[in-house]
């Protein structure tokens, strides 16, 4: 399988990486991963003050920071991983990255927020569910 997993450095990514090791068949050298995080875009004043080199690498040290703990979970775990970083609207590029890699499936952890505060907030896990054609493992 090819299997995408979404990563934000939160306590639900340290659970959904907790619930792989418990279930050899998602966690496997046998299957493809690709770990993704998404950085939300800075304001674009922000992005002319600062200018390109200086922002590129502000995302690239964000992205470092949730990418290195997780690929080196994996790796004790004998897995190697691609690493992705995307700069976007988190729940659209998730799902947009999973549809575009031709994924067998994306797995995720959800804050598992309840009906009313995703009515209010938002949800990313809801934003990817309603634009992923891929199958979507959460975990909470």
């Amino acid at each position: 399988m090819k299997i995408l997993l979404a990563v934000d450095g939160s306590a639900y990514t340290k659970k959904m990486l907790a619930y792989l090791v418990t279930h050899e068949h998602w966690l496997s050298s046998a299957n493809e991963y690709t770990v993704l995080t998404v950085q939300p875009q800075l304001p674009p004043r922000a992005r002319a003050a600062l200018g390109k080199a200086v922002v590129d690498q502000y995302y690239a040290d964000e992205a470092e920071k949730i990418l290195a703990p997780v690929c080196k979970f994996l790796a004790r775990h004998g897995v190697q991983a691609e690493r992705r970083v995307k700069v976007g609207p988190i729940g659209e590029t998730i799902a947009k990255e999973a549809d575009g890699g031709k994924f067998d499936l994306l797995v995720m952890g959800s804050h598992g927020h309840g009906a009313l505060a995703t009515l209010v907030m938002g949800s990313v896990a809801t934003a990817v569910l309603a634009h992923c054609k891929v199958p979507v493992l959460l975990v909470r």
